[in-house]
């Protein structure tokens, strides 16, 4: 490309001359392209270790005058190509304007002026095009990466670092390209190159260790080999990046969420040098969601600024030091000590910003009051001016909600509301879910004790007290949303909330009040939708409805059971992704006890999609998860009891429970309920603190066990008994506590010590130490979860194939490999279609026929040259039973194991099925079509599971067809035994496919005789019994012409022999010898098919036809001429035919059995061997295996060109 000229002191130091004229000098770098020698070798490995090779371009040209001697460089190429064409545009161009010039002086301006000319055209048109911000070494550098690697335009490069690789004990100093879905290395040393490629879908664990062989580095393992990277400039910086790559890759594994920029996110105040678009995007991704979970808030939300300042706290009379969040909804503080002060404001609830007068005390204020009549003083803000207008900003597109929290129909006369109401009433009570319901407005406990007498005990003077408390808080630290969260509010909720306030604050902590408000009548709307429809989830909800709670009195009726229903229901619509899993029944349960409907609704959105993530999905990824982090934090507080507890394999069985329902289904609810009051405020940390000291205070009698059910035992009944003294409502009875409770039960459990003890001695946990832990584990556990999958499918398939189960794993990682790689790359349909998690896992991945034929062509035995495409597409369409253009590894692998282990009877059975529809294409079967009629119906049989389904399909049509134009009175009985009917007959016909004879496959026209004819001889051209086969083959051909003859004129007997569209023309000698000519000897096939009427066209004259067979054969003839009738154009004379006829000249009456081709291959040995030889799979699967780790000896002779370094 061309450059603004620079100034170049030392022309030959490190280049080489290639071409020059008076006034240009067109160079190559040493180490570049051949030769080099020693010299070569050093620069190659400057190159890569200085990075120079990503700001100087192998090849360029320089402008010289004869007095001076500084040269100009003016143009770089990556490629000898490139530098050519600027090259001879130079010499056409320049080179005679300017040898006319006197002065140098004036050659050098000139040029130099032309050149900048010629870029700052350039630039002028691509404004137009939308480019990336990225500056030029970083597009260097990504140019760089995708030559070196082989990757496609698609794959984008976020950044890369300078690092050594660990190649046993020797560092190899290169660069690492981190890009959106592969980590690569790259090393040149002394003729040592490293290339290095892992995807991130494969990397099991990822940490950052330090030890005395390798120093502060970072290991990248995978299932099969480790990898090490130290000498980082920042490791934290590449750690960090390489975490977020990790999980945006298991997120694709999981739910096919291909990684995309996201649109939303904020452009950066002033552009980073250096730094592509996509790592500020996932900068911000980052800072994003660290900004979410600090302060509970909704997914969509996105972080606009921070800012240091001070908040003036009434409550404790002083300013408290922190940072200021601005974002699209909501304006929110956290102090810098942590625990001191926390403030989120709504957009939605602030009616004034205003800028406060400055002073020496206070300077920089900003004022913000609220519709609740509170204010909040900001102070020390460095550009107040600025944020005042981002907040206005937007203020202006938050919605007006000038009413608050006031409903409009109280601000009406007392009739009119009264009449509105009624008649609102009215029209909802039809609905799913109306206000008139007793759970949209209160939660079941408040419905069961509205009627109860007032308790006066000393339980009830407590909870009592425990409301006043609460009161004082609130007036003391404001009340909704924009409360201030102090040290004090954690106190008040380790002390257990009232139950009156429960629900309101489980509400506000959770985050949900503010999703809830976003969203008014969401859930209504859910409900109407959902209730009614039939699915897999709703009918698992409807099982377990009677599951949740049982003991409970409110779910021993409609009205809770109901309430439950919808809830679930409406979730389950919400995000189909979840659905409904077991322990969601137990967590709602307990919401809806003290929740209205629509807010226990919005705390199960908080609690699946934001707190427990990925807890509640088909596999459970979350909490296992969390089980992985629990051990870890085991191992690391309790090593003595993890050994023990490893050895017993105790703690697998017993965290999951604990974690999926939170306590809720192991210990009583009354003790429970206050681990939930801890969760919604605190987060996960408390269920872990908990959890480690309940292994801690049975520590003793965890040590003495020496079996599984020993420790459960212990554990279970320690949970059984730990109890709430505090509780006013009456005890509720605990199933498995009555079940497991001896006749010398434990001591009880104060929950209130548990919890205490619990933070006295795990309070250290921290929330991001968590997220770390959660990260490291969720690798382990997905690519086990992977691990499982591909097992599952291998003992599947063990009973359906003839490979080996290390055939079938290798085959099932490629099969994947080759899905994953299109959902990176493109494809034709989306990666949600060819990826379904919650199908069987035979069916989960799918791939289309363009990912079929790369897999068809690296792995199949049939290979056939510039055929092979369609043969592929043909097997395809043959596997694709429900014609949904995807293929599964089930299907893949039943064609594929029929060409490697069947008999030659399946291989030929195959091999015809392939040349016979539905394997042909559309175009193939109409070209078939007239000849394809001549076959009577009876003949035909269903050839595939496709043809049952319609078959099927049809059968139910009818029958249902008949009982719609039947009397309703038919009973459902009756409509069942039709349908059982119908699913034995289903039954008895693919029981019946599965035994298929060779008598069931349909006959072959001459067309389709034809196309097998010239795949046999594509298979063949590359055999070492080349001849033989073409022999065998031929003589074969022409027997099954005379047989396909006979057969004609037997089936045709009342025709007239001498028709004279059926008499075969008489084929001179001449012809036939012509023909022999091209066919090196062989002409049988030719001699044949001329019997058969089946006349060859010319000889081919091109020599570039000549070239791609390099076997002088009959295959030449064969294929060139009558074989490939579609080549056949319109004006060409046909031999014999004495006139022009318009394209080939088939006999549509001609036609041939799959017995009558078996019968006629197996006279020919050559044939039979061919057939019936091993194929060797492994060998083409270690060739499709792209070796991801390559290190040669690069030859001082060799052209090096990086462009052939592909993977």
């Amino acid at each position: 490309m061309w450059i603004h000229p620079e100034e170049v002191l030392l022309a030959g130091a490190l280049w080489v001359s290639e071409r020059a004229n008076p006034f240009f000098v067109l160079q190559r770098r040493r180490g570049h392209g051949r030769g080099g020698g020693l010299s070569g070798l050093l620069v190659g490995t400057l190159d890569v270790v200085l990075d120079s090779s990503a700001r100087v371009a192998p090849y360029r040209i320089l402008l010289q005058t004869a007095d001076s001697q500084l040269y100009w460089n003016i143009a770089c190429g990556s490629s000898r190509k490139e530098i050519t064409e600027h090259w001879d545009w130079l010499e056409t161009n320049l080179l005679q304007t300017i040898s006319i010039f006197d002065n140098d002086e004036d050659v050098t301006t000139f040029v130099k002026g032309k050149i900048s000319g010629i870029i700052a055209e350039e630039n002028r048109l691509n404004q137009g095009e939308e480019q990336e911000e990225d500056c030029g070494k970083f597009r260097e550098a990504e140019l760089k990466m995708r030559r070196l690697f082989g990757m496609p335009d698609e794959e984008k490069l976020v950044n890369y670092y300078s690092c050594s690789y660990w190649k046993g004990r020797v560092p190899r100093q290169g660069w690492l390209y981190l890009s959106v879905n592969h980590l690569c290395f790259y090393s040149f040393l002394l003729g040592k190159e490293v290339t290095l490629v892992v995807q991130w879908t494969e990397v099991t664990q990822l940490e950052k260790n330090a030890t005395l062989v390798f120093p502060e580095s970072v290991r990248v393992s995978t299932r099969h080999t480790e990898h090490f990277f130290s000498m980082f400039l920042n490791i934290n910086d590449t750690f960090k990046l390489m975490e977020q790559l990790a999980n945006i890759a298991m997120r694709q594994l999981l739910d096919n969420e291909a990684f995309a920029a996201d649109r939303s996110l904020p452009k950066a105040t002033k552009l980073l040098k250096n730094v592509s678009a996509l790592k500020r995007d996932l900068d911000a991704r980052a800072k994003n969601e660290r900004y979410r979970t600090m302060f509970r808030l909704t997914q969509d939300e996105r972080l606009d600024g921070h800012t240091d300042c001070t908040l003036w706290t009434p409550f404790a009379k002083m300013h408290v030091v922190g940072q200021l969040f601005i974002s699209t909804n909501y304006i929110c503080f956290n102090s810098r000590e942590e625990d001191l002060c926390q403030l989120i404001i709504p957009l939605r609830e602030v009616s004034i910003v205003e800028k406060a007068d400055s002073s020496s005390v206070l300077p920089c204020p900003v004022s913000i009051s609220t519709k609740n009549k509170m204010t909040f003083l900001f102070a020390n803000l460095k550009d107040r001016d600025f944020l005042v207008q981002r907040i206005s900003d937007f203020l202006q597109r938050t919605p007006d909600s000038s009413w608050g929290d006031t409903s409009p129909l109280s601000l009406i006369g007392q009739s009119a509301s009264a009449s509105a109401v009624s008649e609102s009433t009215n029209r909802e009570s039809t609905k799913h879910f109306h206000p008139g319901l007793p759970t949209a407005s209160q939660g079941l406990l408040a419905l069961y004790h509205r009627d109860a007498p007032e308790d006066l005990g000393p339980k009830a003077m407590k909870e009592k007290m425990k409301e006043e408390s609460w009161n004082i808080h609130f007036s003391e630290f404001g009340r909704g949303v924009c409360m201030y969260r102090t040290s004090r509010t954690r106190e008040l909720v380790l002390n257990g909330i009232p139950e009156h306030l429960r629900g309101e604050l489980w509400l506000l902590f959770s985050g949900a009040q503010n999703e809830m408000a976003a969203h008014p009548g969401y859930y209504g709307d859910l409900v109407e939708q959902a209730m009614g429809l039939c699915s897999l989830a709703t009918e698992e909800i409807e099982r377990d409805l009677h599951r949740s709670m049982p003991e409970h009195r409110a779910f021993q009726n409609e009205t809770g059971i109901a309430a439950l229903r919808r809830v679930l229901t409406a979730y389950a619509h919400r995000n189909p992704g979840i659905g409904y899993c077991q322990a969601m029944n137990i967590v709602t349960s307990v919401l809806l006890l003290y929740c209205p409907e629509e807010e226990a609704f919005w705390l199960l959105v908080a609690l699946c999609e934001r707190m427990l993530p990925d807890y509640y999905n088909t596999r459970v990824v979350g909490a296992l998860v969390d089980q992985g982090v629990f051990e870890e934090l085991t191992r690391a507080f309790l090593p003595l009891l993890y050994e023990h507890m490893q050895e017993l394999g105790v703690i697998t069985t017993i965290s999951l429970s604990w974690f999926l329902t939170l306590f809720l289904s192991v210990m009583p609810f009354d003790s429970a309920v206050l681990l939930v009051d801890c969760f919604f405020y605190e987060g996960i940390k408390v269920i872990f603190q908990v959890a480690l000291n309940v292994l801690h205070d049975n520590m003793d009698a965890l040590l003495s066990c020496s079996d599984e059910g020993e420790a459960m035992t212990i554990l279970g009944r320690y949970l059984d008994n730990v109890v709430n003294k505090q509780t006013v409502a009456p005890p509720i009875p605990h199933l498995h506590a009555l079940l497991t409770s001896g006749d010398d039960p434990p001591p009880e459990i104060d929950v209130f010590d548990l919890i205490k003890s619990s933070y006295e001695k795990f309070g250290s946990l921290r929330s991001d130490v968590i997220d770390q832990m959660r990260f490291k584990q969720r690798l382990k556990v997905i690519q086990s979860l992977e691990d499982t999958a591909k097992r599952s499918v291998v003992r599947a398939m063990m009973t359906e194939s003839a490979f080996s189960i290390e055939e079938l794993e290798e085959l099932f990682c490629l099969f994947k490999s080759k899905h994953m790689t299109s959902c990176y790359w493109g494809s034709s349909s989306s990666a949600a279609e060819r990826h379904d998690p919650s199908m069987p896992y035979l069916e989960q991945y799918r791939i289309d026929p363009a990912q079929f034929t790369q897999l068809f062509t690296a792995l199949a035995p049939w290979i056939c040259g510039g055929h092979t495409p369609t043969l592929s597409a043909r097997l395809f369409r043959l596997l694709d039973q429900n014609q949904d253009g995807l293929v599964n590894f089930k299907e893949f692998i039943t064609g594929l194991s029929g060409m490697y282990h069947g008999d030659m009877t399946e291989k030929l059975k195959l091999l015809y099925k392939l040349h016979l529809p539905p394997a042909l294409c559309p175009e193939e079967a109409e070209s078939a079509l007239e000849a394809t009629n001549f076959f009577t119906e009876d003949e035909r049989e269903p050839s595939s599971l496709s043809d049952l389904d319609t078959s099927g399909q049809q059968e139910v049509t009818s029958g249902e067809e008949g009982k719609e134009g039947g009397v309703d009175s038919e009973d459902k009985k009756e409509e069942r035994l039709k349908d059982y009917k119908y699913y034995l007959r289903m039954w008895a016909k693919v029981k019946e496919l599965k035994t298929e004879t060779i008598k069931d496959l349909p006959r072959m026209n001459q067309e389709q005789f034809i196309d097998l004819c010239k795949t046999l001889y594509n298979m063949f051209s590359e055999e070492p019994l080349e001849q033989q086969l073409y022999h065998s083959i031929a003589t074969v051909a022409s027997l099954l012409l005379r047989i396909g003859e006979v057969g004609k004129k037997f089936n045709n007997g009342s025709r007239k022999i001498d028709d004279p569209v059926q008499a075969p023309p008489p084929v001179p000698e001449s012809e036939e010898e012509g023909l022999g000519q091209g066919c090196s000897g062989d002409s049988q096939v030719c001699r044949a098919l001329a019997e058969a009427q089946l006349e060859p066209a010319a000889p081919q004259t091109s020599d570039e036809e000549t070239k791609d067979d390099t076997s002088v054969s009959s295959y030449s003839v064969v294929s060139s001429g009558s074989l490939q009738c579609e080549d056949i154009a319109d004006d060409t004379v046909l031999v014999g035919s004495g006139e022009q006829r318009q394209g080939s000249v088939l006999d549509v009456d001609w036609s041939i059995t799959f017995e009558q081709v078996l019968a006629s291959l197996l006279t020919e040995p050559p044939l039979v061997d061919y057939f019936e030889r091993k194929r060797d799979l492994q060998s083409k699967m270690d060739a499709c295996k792209a070796q991801r780790v390559v290190e040669r000896q690069m030859s001082s002779t060799s052209d090096h060109e990086l462009a052939q370094q592909s993977i």
